[in-house]
């Protein structure tokens, strides 16, 4: 593949401080040269779960696309926070707009006391749905789960804060922790119901949960740590719980040797969803 001359590509890991953890994700900061062939290509040739493509379109406002190996997606969560830190490293902390194909999602960046930048996502109106119980038969037999491994207090349910999650809660870390599903079965389920990823969680605290976010939709196995799947998992908890003024925290990526953190901060004042997260450079190889 040839790109034009000066594209700009850029890895980061968003949710962590440090380059080994989080999920990584690429970023091209001006992408106006490139078509829908060329944004996949780089996406598959970096072969993250997500690159971001930026387009500038105003003061610190612009266009975003995101990619996954295989195919675009609608809204990517790591790679928006990966996106801003990227930019508020360049233009300064203080606010973005990102335009997506979700809709419009403000981002804000900090600077915290150690010099690492983090950014705050607010999500498109979410929505939390019913889903049929032969779905989730189907879903636990690709999973190798059996519906004993399941949380009763928190019911299967489809959530949405940009793209679609099912949301599927273990009674144990033990279970949660030993994932080996059917790729081809779980990326034909995951088709048929438009679906992004699964959000596999386990509570430990009313407000600490440990997830993990299998992906075959997009050519990869797991995603690290999932900002997408992460305000959904948000909306889910306040129709299911009754969470009205919260901050949970969400552990990622332990299982895979890449520890990420995510806050998801539940409002009152409005229905929208807030995921928090650093991010940091990592170095070209």
């Amino acid at each position: 593949m040839t790109l034009a001359p000066g594209t700009e590509i850029l890895r980061y890991a968003a949710f962590t401080a440090d380059p080994a953890g989080g999920n990584p994700a690429g970023v091209v900061p001006d992408a106006a040269g490139l078509d829908d062939a060329e944004q996949l290509a780089i996406a598959a040739r970096l072969g993250y779960s997500e690159t971001a493509f930026l387009r500038p379109i105003g003061d610190r406002a612009y266009a975003v696309r995101y990619f996954s190996p295989l195919a675009e997606v609608p809204f990517c969560g790591h790679a928006t926070i990966a996106s801003a830190v990227a930019l508020g490293e360049r233009l300064g902390p203080g606010g973005l707009r990102f335009e997506t194909k979700a809709g419009t999602v403000p981002v804000e960046v900090v600077a915290g006391g150690d010099g690492v930048l983090s950014a705050t996502l607010t999500s498109v109106e979410p929505s939390v749905e019913p889903v049929a119980d032969a779905d989730v038969t189907e879903a636990l037999d690709a999973l190798g789960w059996s519906r004993t491994d399941l949380d009763q207090a928190l019911p299967p349910r489809i959530a949405f804060a940009g793209a679609r999650h099912l949301v599927l809660a273990t009674a144990t870390r033990e279970r949660l922790a030993d994932l080996a599903y059917d790729f081809d079965r779980l990326t034909r389920f995951m088709t048929g119901l438009d679906l992004t990823t699964l959000q596999l969680v386990h509570r430990t605290a009313p407000d600490v949960f440990h997830v993990r976010d299998p992906f075959p939709v997009g050519g990869v196995v797991e995603d690290p740590a999932t900002g997408a799947a992460a305000a959904a998992f948000g909306a889910y908890l306040r129709e299911i719980d009754g969470v009205r003024d919260a901050e949970l925290t969400l552990h990622q990526g332990e299982d895979l040797g890449r520890p990420g953190t995510l806050r998801v901060r539940i409002d009152p004042a409005d229905r929208l969803i807030r995921v928090s997260g650093a991010a940091v450079r990592i170095p070209s190889p």
